[in-house]
């Protein structure tokens, strides 16, 4: 489980470490940071698939996603004592990212490069990656460092070279992750690659997930719910066929969803409700009922990663449902670490009955988001390996 997450220069997170739970409940008033901090631990989870820069280019490049106010912001600023003004930067432009980890923990240093004939110009570097074993660094805990393009690894109680030349654009986990000399890497990559992100099911007219798709067995919804059916079957199958029952039948009083397999082996849902005499497919559905289904499809999935994240369930669903979301958040967390980023009050109620419940709550001041109530020594301790 990720214990801590650091973000540095990302966007309106001039500096932030937070402290994180089994089930993490992201709120805060509109253009408080919390997309931001979703952004960010998303673009972290890129490191592992081979894509951290071209999901920056996605974003604008490391100039449009860097902090865009002074390099620091003293607490006379904060305080009004004095204006906030630029001055020349004392340190390189770097964007940082890391988390603290139970077994395992990572942090990566972006920056651009240096110049060159080449026409890449914009394209960030990864200019530092480390991994340590535990939460805290210490000088004995380090096991991978990365500067540029060489990596050393430790070996027992001495270094080795890993890598003399790697490229500057690709992470430690896509260049040299090896099962037998470099384990931490490779069991690291692994874990972040289990990483699920739901938060752009698509519920209009012509939506996937109203369409009869062929069936294959699916213990891990897509992320644009594409094969929701066949993810409820394989619930039905070998996942938690009562639970799933308890959860529609409550936040649609008495209904059951079932799947039909029709010619050619395509799966189609059928909701059922009482007082219809037959049941409705998909390409019926409210958009707030599928929603939920899908939603329940990804939460019961019968492999629980690592880590699922849930940006804004809520939307489109009716209050009368929220609180069966709640319950179905609560069982995922009992498998799974948790994040659920939402406005709603009345889901985060419902999130807050779990003892294991941590609540972040985010606001902005000067432009960069904090943490409501946190103070200095309420933040968990942090050390940026490149520093």
């Amino acid at each position: 489980m990720i214990e801590t997450l650091a973000i540095s220069n990302y966007r309106s997170i001039l500096d932030m470490v937070v402290p994180l739970g089994r089930l993490n409940v992201i709120t805060g008033p509109n253009g408080s940071g919390k997309s931001n901090l979703y952004r960010a631990l998303r673009l972290l989870a890129e490191t592992a698939h081979d894509g951290v820069v071209p999901a920056l280019a996605r974003e604008g490049g490391l100039h449009s996603t860097f902090w865009a106010g002074p390099e620091d912001l003293s607490r006379r600023m904060f305080d009004g004592e004095v204006e906030v003004q630029g001055s020349p930067r004392s340190k390189p432009k770097k964007m940082k990212m890391g988390f603290g980890g139970e077994q395992f923990s990572y942090s990566i240093s972006l920056g651009l490069p240096e110049p060159s004939f080449s026409a890449f110009t914009l394209d960030p570097e990864i200019k530092h990656e480390a991994i340590w074993a535990g939460s805290q660094l210490r000088p004995s805990t380090l096991l991978v460092e990365r500067n540029h393009s060489v990596v050393r690894a430790r070996a027992e109680r001495d270094w080795i070279i890993a890598a003399k030349d790697i490229n500057t654009f690709d992470s430690v986990f896509n260049q040299i992750a090896d099962a037998q000399s470099t384990p931490e890497i490779y069991w690291l990559r692994e874990r972040m690659r289990e990483w699920r992100f739901y938060d752009h099911f698509r519920t209009d007219r012509d939506a996937p997930a109203r369409q009869p798709q062929i069936g294959t067995r699916t213990p891990v919804l897509r992320h644009d719910g594409a094969d929701v059916a066949a993810a409820i079957q394989t619930i039905i199958e070998i996942g938690n066929p009562e639970l799933l029952n308890t959860m529609i039948a409550e936040a649609f009083a008495g209904a059951k969803v079932s799947v039909e397999v029709g010619a050619g082996g395509r799966f189609a849902l059928q909701f059922s409700q009482k007082g219809l005499l037959r049941p409705l497919s998909a390409a019926e559905l409210s958009d707030g009922t599928l929603r939920f289904l899908l939603l329940t499809a990804a939460l019961l999935t019968p492999r629980p990663p690592s880590m699922m994240v849930l940006n804004e369930p809520e939307t489109s669903l009716h209050p009368d449902v929220i609180p069966a979301l709640g319950k179905l958040i609560i069982e995922a967390a009992a498998g799974s670490q948790v994040w659920v980023v939402t406005h709603s009050a009345k889901l985060i109620a419902a999130l807050k009955k779990s003892k294991a419940c941590s609540l972040i709550e985010l606001e902005k001041k000067l432009g960069s988001t904090q943490v409501c109530g946190q103070r200095p020594l309420e933040r968990p301790p942090w050390r940026w390996p490149d520093k």
